[in-house]
C-alpha cells in the first residue's frame, strides 16, 4: 500500500476535480435525470476509470483504498457521479482478473481511456439479493453462447456499452458472460422513475436468443459463483465509500449553512443543540471512516475476515448516511425541504445505499455467520 502522503496527495487531486468539474453539474443531472457525461470526461483527466485495471492494458492496479478515497471525494459532491463510476468498476472486475486476453483486449484497454460505460447485470426481479436463484441461462452453441433471460435494476442500463451477465449454465454451476450494446438479442424495459440517483439510467436489460462469441465467457464458465462472490467483497467496500462520502458532503453542507443562517440573532451553530448534533455526526462518519479503510487493508490483502469486515463497512456506512443527510436536512430547516440546497438530494441518493449489492439484512446475515462460524 502506498504511504499516508501519496493517499492524501490523490484525495486532494480528485476533491479538487470533483468540486472544479463535477459538483456544477450534479443539481441538473437529478433534476433533468441525466447520465453524467461532463463527468465521465472529467475522469479523463485523472485516468480515473483505468485506476483498479490491469497494468498490462495501460490501467494503475489501485489498491482498494485508492478506490474507495475516489468514490469518497466524487460522491461528496455528486452521489449519481460516484455510482456511475462504481458500475463501471463492478462490470469489469471479472474481465480484469479472469478475463482472457483476447476479451481484456476488446473491453480493458478503452476502458482505461476512459471511452466506454459498463453494467453489472446480476439481480433478477423475482429474486432479489438471492442472485443464485437466477434463472438467466447461457447454453453453449459451437464456439459460441446464447444467453436468454431477464436481469432487473440495472445501472447505467441503455448507456452502457457493455454488460457483464451472470448466468445459469447448469443445474447449479454459473458463469460470467459479457455482451455488447450492439449484440442481437439485447434490449431493455423502461426506465425507472427513481427516488434518487436520477442520473444514473435503471432499467430491465432482456436477453432473447443473444449469441455471442466464445471468448466472452470469464474465465471457467463454471465458477461465476466463484468470480461473483468475490468481486462483491470488493463492490461492498466501494459502495460504503460512495455512503460515507454523501454523509461527508451532507455534513458540509449543514455547517456551512448553520454558521451562515441566523435565528434570533445568532448563527443556528452557535445553539447547543446543533452543536451536538453536528458533533455526533462528525463522530459517526470518522467512526465509519475507520472501519471501511479496515475493510480496504483487508480486502487488498486476502484476509480471511475481508468478506465479512467488507459487509460491516457497507452496513455501517450506509446507516450513518441515512442518518446524517435526514439531520443535515433537519439542521437547514425550511430549507431543507426544497431543492435550492443539496441536503435533500442527498438524502434521497443516500438511501439506496442500504440496499443494493445486499441490503443492510443481508450484510448482518453476512455479519453473523461468520462470526458464529468461529
Amino acid at each position: 500500500m502506498l504511504d499516508r502522503e501519496d493517499y492524501e496527495a490523490f484525495r486532494s487531486s480528485v476533491r479538487r476535480l470533483a468540486e472544479d468539474k463535477i459538483a456544477p453539474h450534479a443539481a441538473s443531472y437529478d433534476e433533468e435525470s441525466r447520465f453524467p457525461e461532463e463527468t465521465l470526461e472529467a475522469f479523463k483527466e485523472l485516468d480515473i476509470v483505468g485506476l483498479p485495471l490491469r497494468e498490462s492494458h495501460g490501467g494503475n492496479a489501485a489498491d482498494v483504498l485508492v478506490q474507495a478515497i475516489c468514490l469518497e471525494e466524487v460522491a461528496r459532491v455528486c452521489a449519481t457521479s460516484s455510482l456511475t463510476l462504481m458500475v463501471i468498476w463492478s462490470g469489469l472486475n471479472p474481465i480484469n482478473i479472469w478475463g482472457g486476453d483476447k476479451l481484456a483486449d476488446e473491453v480493458i484497454a478503452p476502458a482505461v481511456r476512459g471511452d466506454v460505460v459498463v453494467s453489472i447485470c446480476l439481480t433478477e426481479a423475482h429474486g432479489g439479493s438471492d442472485m443464485w436463484g437466477a434463472k438467466t441461462t447461457a447454453r453453449r452453441d459451437g464456439d459460441e453462447w446464447i444467453i436468454n433471460g431477464k436481469k432487473s435494476w440495472i445501472s447505467n442500463a441503455t448507456r452502457s456499452d457493455w454488460y457483464t451477465v451472470l448466468c445459469r449454465t447448469g443445474e447449479t454451476t454459473f458463469g460470467v458472460f459479457v455482451v455488447h450494446k450492439d449484440d442481437p438479442g439485447l434490449s431493455f424495459g423502461r426506465l425507472e422513475k427513481k427516488m434518487g440517483m436520477r442520473g444514473s439510467p435503471t432499467a430491465d436489460v432482456n436477453f432473447e436468443n443473444c449469441r455471442i462469441p466464445g471468448h466472452r465467457a470469464v474465465g471457467d464458465p463454471e465458477k461465476g459463483y466463484d468470480y461473483i462472490t468475490s468481486s462483491l467483497t470488493r463492490a461492498r467496500p466501494m459502495i460504503a465509500a460512495q455512503a460515507l462520502g454523501i454523509a461527508q458532503g451532507a455534513l458540509e453542507g449543514a455547517v456551512s449553512y448553520t454558521n451562515e443562517r441566523e435565528i434570533f440573532g445568532k448563527p443556528v451553530s452557535s445553539y447547543q443543540m446543533t452543536k451536538g448534533t453536528i458533533a455526533e455526526l462528525a463522530t459517526k462518519i470518522e467512526a465509519a471512516r475507520q472501519l471501511l479503510y479496515r475493510a480496504c487493508e483487508a480486502v487488498e490483502n486476502g484476509e480471511g475476515n475481508a468478506r465479512m469486515l467488507a459487509s460491516m463497512a457497507k452496513l455501517t456506512c450506509s446507516n450513518v448516511a441515512m442518518e446524517t443527510t435526514v439531520e443535515a436536512v433537519q439542521l437547514h430547516g425550511g430549507a431543507g425541504y426544497v431543492r435550492d440546497y443539496p441536503a435533500e438530494r442527498m438524502m434521497r441518493d443516500a438511501k439506496i445505499t442500504q440496499i443494493y449489492e445486499g441490503t443492510s439484512e443481508i450484510q448482518k446475515l453476512i455479519i453473523a455467520k461468520s462470526i458464529l462460524a468461529n
